[in-house]
């Protein structure tokens, strides 16, 4: 029997495509950039259709046997590869830092939900669902694989927003092939060849490609679902591209969370934690706080404490085990989150937070806190995906509640207060996938998490996000012959 030390992988190259458990290259290779460098990275894959079609035939080929072993024989192979990720931890965590500009600490986040979805997801189980069971007739609801799934993960997360797709897929039966973000294609690559030690050939492949990948994935007649988590305007072309082949598809998409402060807080307590729900991973989590509505009689003192909050944050690189603020991953979402913070002169923003130094290289922007701006304003009705927040005044319940359903998104949102039946009242009428009271960003691998509206289709993790992954089948059995 393999021990974990068999698990190991070298994280420094090569990074290959894992295809029918074969590390392979491609004629064509390319790089990503490290964003707290902006040096290249090491040569990856540039995978074609051919070798897209190799992995789908694989996964074909592997779907019937794999498919026919029970939960618990699927669940053994998973917890072998919970075992070997975690005997790869400190290797990941450096990569993240590397491939992300992650800091450790931040590194170490991911790599702790990374670890709860690959322990947590494979306990679940669908049971069979009995509807009717008379001396006649029994009808049946079960629940039965798709085939071969793809999951296309985004640059933030590029291990946990991928895990919880793969699992969740294998788990219940079929065959999955990850395509990571060009910006960020080393984790998973390694994640798949510590897999290809593990599961049978062709359970698990992972394919590193440019931006011609994706639409080769989700028009491939061979794959029966896509599992998508990125932005709203990527999601709307997926679903319309699934639609060619009626693809099963799921889409976790952007955000723009709300927080409501009631003015009966404990100011220091409830800042301290709204302060780094907004602001950690730089605020590139679609999960993260976006908009905080603060009660007018407390207004003051709460954005006086979170500007003081946020000044104890270190800004640093991917090395500086102090760092709580790292870089934007990427040149194209800087750029974006510049052409934003240049509205603050021309749209006549507030500014609450002061210009703080940081690294001369590196995509790193200032944190920043823009103080009570118009409710129309970019900065409130859009989701930034970077270190900056908008703080806004509210006096009224019913007024606040509109001003927070007033978006195109629905992901999460949260409301805070002493008064928990306050609470209940109104985050019950927030239009959100997750509510949460006295906290946010709660989450867990049994409770299924997605959005509504144009956050997204469908939920990932918990049964209902296994549930995504098969064709509910409903199976009749007459008594009599």
């Amino acid at each position: 029997m393999a021990t974990t030390s068999d698990y190991k992988v070298s994280f420094e190259g090569p990074f290959q495509n894992v295809i029918n458990n074969q590390l392979t290259s491609t004629a064509t290779t390319r790089h990503a950039i490290c964003p707290s460098t902006e040096k290249p990275l090491w040569e990856v894959p540039v995978s074609t259709a051919e070798d897209l079609d190799r992995a789908v035939a694989a996964g074909r080929a592997a779907f019937p046997a794999w498919s026919k072993l029970s939960y618990d024989d699927r669940q053994k192979y998973l917890d072998r590869f919970a075992d070997a990720i975690e005997e790869n931890q400190e290797g990941f965590i450096k990569l993240l830092g590397q491939e992300v500009g992650k800091p450790p600490q931040a590194g170490g986040f991911e790599l702790y939900l990374v670890m709860g979805l690959a322990r947590g997801i494979p306990q679940l189980r669908l049971k069979e669902e009995k509807i009717i069971d008379d001396e006649d007739r029994t009808a049946i609801v079960r629940y039965v694989p798709l085939g071969v799934c793809a999951g296309i993960v985004p640059w933030n997360f590029p291990l946990t927003l991928g895990m919880g797709k793969l699992v969740a897929a294998l788990l219940a039966g079929n065959t999955f092939i990850w395509k990571s973000s060009p910006f960020t294609p080393y984790s998973a690559l390694k994640l798949a060849e510590i897999g290809a030690k593990i599961f049978p050939p062709g359970v698990f492949q992972a394919l590193s490609g440019d931006e011609s990948l994706g639409p080769l994935i989700t028009g491939h007649p061979g794959i029966a679902k896509i599992g998508f988590t990125g932005s709203v305007e990527t999601g709307k072309k997926i679903m319309a591209a699934c639609a060619s082949t009626l693809k099963r598809v799921s889409l976790e998409l952007g955000g723009n969370d709300a927080a409501v402060i009631c003015d009966d807080v404990d100011i220091d307590q409830v800042v301290a934690k709204v302060t780094f729900l907004t602001f950690v991973h730089v605020g590139q989590i679609c999960m993260n706080i976006k908009r905080i509505y603060v009660h007018e009689n407390i207004y003051d003192k709460f954005l006086d404490a979170m500007v003081k909050a946020v000044a104890q944050f270190k800004t640093g690189d991917h090395q500086d085990a102090e760092a709580f603020f790292g870089p934007i991953q990427n040149d194209m979402q800087y750029q974006k989150l510049r052409k934003l913070y240049s509205q603050i002169g021309t749209q006549g923003w507030k500014v609450a937070t002061p210009e703080r130094q940081k690294p001369e290289t590196g995509y790193f922007l200032t944190p920043t806190i823009i103080d009570n701006p118009p409710d129309d304003s970019a900065i409130v009705t859009e989701e930034p995906f970077g270190p900056i927040c908008p703080v806004l005044k509210w006096k009224d319940e019913d007024d606040v509640i509109t001003r927070v359903n007033a978006t195109k998104y629905g992901l999460g949102a949260s409301v805070w207060s002493k008064d928990v039946p306050r609470a209940k009242r109104m985050v019950e009428q927030l239009e959100a996938g997750s509510i949460w009271v006295n906290t946010h960003f709660e989450l867990a691998p049994n409770v299924p998490f997605g959005g509504h509206k144009e956050s997204g289709l469908g939920m990932d993790w918990g049964e209902v996000g296994v549930k995504s992954w098969c064709n509910p089948q409903a199976y009749w059995v007459k008594h009599s012959g």
